[in-house]
């Protein structure tokens, strides 16, 4: 276990810094009532915020998508995987629901065709940080949610990170990229070990059975339902990160 990034910036800059259980928990309400603050602000809070404390003060929260698109635990992932053109961050405030309050503001942001998690995330992190702080300071009313065009960013699972040949390449390509870097997704070999996959890209078309590895031009090719899938970048079990030609010298024929 280890700090979050969070943490450690906070101890860097001298900042209070509490990790209740629950903020939910008297001390932590306690806590929080000492700083007497006029808005408490909520950002990639995983936990529940219930009564008394949710009608304590105003709660605003940064979220990474355009609501009510994607609500919920992994909008930047699921946004990426479904091949959206589009994402954003909006600042709401908070309610019972799941992410159903209204919104004080919300801006775009376009994802590019090689956007990763990581590149995406990192831009709706710096942006989240400009609206939070323009809404602090210019008191905009809210809007309520339209109850049209609501969906739902589930958490990632097991299956999600597994690149399943019976699926079109582009699908398992935008799949990579949604997981790259912090989780992760991989294929599934013939001996039964998991390779990872850190870079992948489509390709039109392949030859050979559904599910089997192909040396195309020195790289490894997943052939899938509708295309291959070309392994770039590739993590084998227990070792670093390699170009997926140099694993293939090693572990293919």
């Amino acid at each position: 276990m280890s700090p979050p990034p969070v943490a450690e910036a906070a101890e860097r800059m001298g900042i209070e810094l509490a990790q209740p259980a629950s903020v939910n928990d008297p001390q932590a309400r306690t806590q929080i009532a000492e700083a007497d603050p006029e808005v408490v602000c909520v950002c990639a809070y995983g936990g529940l915020i219930k009564p008394p404390l949710l009608c304590d003060y105003p709660m605003l929260n940064v979220h990474p998508s355009l609501l009510p698109r994607w609500r919920g635990a992994a909008p930047v992932e699921r946004a990426v995987m479904a091949g959206d053109e589009v994402s954003g961050v909006t600042i709401m405030g908070i309610t019972e629901g799941l992410d159903s309050g209204p919104v004080y503001t919300q801006e775009p942001e376009p994802i590019g065709p090689e956007d990763t998690y990581g590149s995406l995330a990192s831009r709706l992190q710096a942006l989240g940080g400009e609206l939070l702080v323009r809404v602090l300071d210019d008191t905009p009313d809210p809007v309520e949610q339209p109850e049209t065009g609501v969906t739902y960013a589930e958490k990632i699972t097991p299956q999600d990170r597994r690149l399943d040949p019976a699926r079109p390449a582009e699908e398992l390509e935008r799949r990579v990229r949604a997981l790259c870097p912090h989780i992760g997704a991989h294929v599934e070999l013939g001996d039964g070990s998991l390779l990872g996959v850190v870079e992948a890209r489509a390709l039109p078309a392949s030859t050979g059975e559904t599910g089997s590895l192909e040396a195309v031009e020195r790289c490894p090719v997943l052939v899938c339902g509708q295309g291959g899938l070309a392994l770039v970048t590739v993590k084998p079990p227990g070792r670093q990160a390699m170009s997926g030609e140099a694993w293939l010298r090693g572990h293919h024929p």
